[in-house]
């Protein structure tokens, strides 16, 4: 029995604006109809003896990865961490909820694009035979070039058909060394997915880790059911010290072995890291969207909601969102984190969210705001609800534009259909609902002293926030 666990934690904060906190880049289309969360859980569901993943991801994306296991029709364990702690944590976590029947865990981020032709699945049943003897194997990725913003993995002697020890971890080196490493033919990148038993990973943590053993262990033990999702115990998880697996265990422990993968593999998080992977004109530009690029070259330009002209620009990034810009040399996107954090400094809504937001029942896009108006753009999803509610600030006036509404405005029940509306008077308790097959859309003009998402009472709610 083969368990997948994947670690959809990661924010991506590198690339930005496309990524945000509340929409991080295992979740935005990298290219055509691209997702890397979708692609990592058509991946587990490929490999030989694997039963349904356990995902471990932070609260904020529990509806996204349970949308994408819908749509797949994916049946997994959903774990919800109350507070980021890295990898070492969510790997224990996971160890924790099957060490019963104690499987062989394959371990993988959700955000890494790894091609289609290749021998992982090969890799895996090699070192699923070492994993049953208690071994831990990493995978290392053979080399394309040399790359200075990778962890490499040195190999020793071969230890069994498709396996081999594993001589030296070695950090990001310089270009230099980085050449070495590939010209010896002794270096594999550290492609950061793993292989092992529940009990030896347990073991491992219990010897070299103990208080996040301890702290992972009480966690599960509080767990309890959310809907679909697993809430784990937040005191105790709290607790836990924060550690890479990297860290915490793959570096303490002795017998390391390696699987190499002869594949396409690539940790997207720069957007130099895309420009590499998506197809280029002969000026050596990836246009994505509505781009017109005049002498242009080498640059990397993508356009989201309108129209990016570009004139006499080179080895440049140009991403274009409905509410943020970014344009910067390829040799300086090295610096985004010091913009995110002056962005978070000033309070800026652009870090967090876009302007399309997602909740379970399906979205809304902020279209225009001023001090004391909003205009937005709701779509419900077919047969969802939203939360029976009140507000004490704004008024609200919802217009139909496609599909049919059921509403509640105070004592009220209404069905609307296109070009119908209502008014719903500040402190009026009220529910939008689509009872239709197809997306529900419609306008809502918000009016009031204050229009922040978190005025809001909840009486009723089918998703318990």
């Amino acid at each position: 029995m083969l368990q997948p666990v994947i670690l959809c934690g990661g924010k991506g904060s590198r690339l930005w604006p496309m990524s945000r906190t509340l929409y991080p880049k295992q979740f935005i289309e990298v290219s055509e109809g691209r997702m890397l969360f979708g692609e990592a859980l058509e991946r587990a569901r490929g490999f030989e003896d694997a039963v349904g993943p356990i995902i471990v991801c932070n609260e904020d994306h529990r509806f996204l990865v349970a949308e994408e296991l819908r749509r797949q029709s994916v049946t997994g364990q959903l774990v919800l961490e109350p507070v980021g702690r890295n990898t070492a944590p969510a790997v224990a976590v996971a160890a924790f909820l099957c060490r019963e029947e104690d499987p062989v865990m394959f371990v993988a981020p959700a955000d890494h694009a790894i091609g289609r032709d290749g021998n992982l699945n090969d890799a895996v049943r090699a070192a699923c035979l070492r994993a049953e003897e208690g071994r831990f194997v990493t995978f290392g990725v053979t080399p394309s070039h040399p790359n200075t913003g990778y962890g490499y993995i040195r190999k020793g002697a071969d230890v069994a058909d498709g396996v081999a020890e594993v001589r030296q971890f070695v950090e990001k080196p310089d270009q230099e060394t980085a050449e070495q490493y590939v010209a010896s033919g002794e270096y594999f990148w550290n492609s950061g997915m793993f292989l092992f038993k529940a009990s030896s990973y347990l073991d491992a943590l219990k010897e070299h880790a103990p208080a996040m053993f301890e702290a992972c262990e009480k966690a599960v033990a509080g767990r309890y059911d959310d809907l679909d999702f697993i809430r784990l115990d937040k005191e105790a998880f709290e607790q836990c010290p924060a550690d890479s697996i990297d860290y915490a265990i793959m570096e303490k422990v002795s017998g390391i072995e390696v699987a190499p993968i002869d594949q396409e593999w690539l940790d997207l998080g720069t957007w130099s890291s895309l420009h590499e992977i998506h197809d280029k004109d002969e000026s050596g530009n990836s246009l994505l969207g509505d781009v017109v690029a005049e002498d242009t070259h080498n640059c990397y330009v993508r356009s989201s909601d309108r129209l990016v002209v570009t004139l006499g620009l080179e080895d440049t990034t140009v991403v274009e969102t409905p509410d943020a810009i970014l344009v910067a040399p390829h040799d300086k996107l090295d610096g985004m984190k010091r913009v995110i954090s002056r962005l978070k400094a000033a309070g800026r809504a652009e870090v967090t969210s876009h302007k399309t937001v997602y909740r379970p029942w399906g979205s809304f896009e902020s279209i225009a705001v001023d001090d004391r108006f909003q205009v937005k753009r709701i779509v419900v999803k077919p047969g969802e609800v939203l939360s029976l509610q009140k507000h004490f600030h704004r008024a609200e006036h919802w217009v139909v534009v496609k599909g049919t509404a059921k509403v509640v405005n105070g004592d009220a029940e209404l069905v609307l259909s296109e070009d119908e509306s209502t008014y719903i008077p500040l402190g009026h308790v009220h529910r939008l609902e689509n009872p239709g097959k197809i997306p529900l859309e419609l306008i809502e003009v918000q009016t009031g002293s204050y229009l922040g998402e978190d005025d809001i009472v909840r009486f009723e709610d089918k998703y318990k926030r």
